[in-house]
């Protein structure tokens, strides 16, 4: 599994608010939710799945605003595709926090 981070970025808007659109891509995550995972962040979205289907979803989310009659969309995507274990989006942050309250346990032991 690889997990993708993705900002959709719809450029000459008439408003500086872009949440109905990320309201639209959302929705359209939906209908892939039987083959991925997604997080919606602050700032991206968070997507989990087998990278062939990754590519067709960023593909289907990057057509949203043009659907909207957007005329330029900016696509930034990040990609982990690691393939040494499995790897999943809980699992990186259970792996952080892990590590946060070792941390603690050391210092609390001093």
């Amino acid at each position: 599994m690889a997990i993708v981070d993705v900002t959709i970025i719809p450029i000459g808007t008439d408003s500086p608010s872009v949440s109905h659109y990320v309201a639209d891509i959302h929705r359209v995550l939906e209908k892939y939710g039987d083959k991925i995972k997604y997080q919606l962040t602050p700032m991206s979205t968070l997507i989990e799945g087998e990278l062939p289907v990754l590519f067709e979803v960023i593909q289907a989310i990057h057509e949203v605003p043009f659907e909207a009659g957007v005329q330029r969309v900016a696509t930034n995507i990040r990609i982990d595709d690691r393939r040494d274990k499995a790897s999943s989006l809980e699992g990186k942050l259970a792996s952080v926090n892990n590590r946060l309250n070792e941390k603690n346990s050391t210092e609390e032991e001093k």
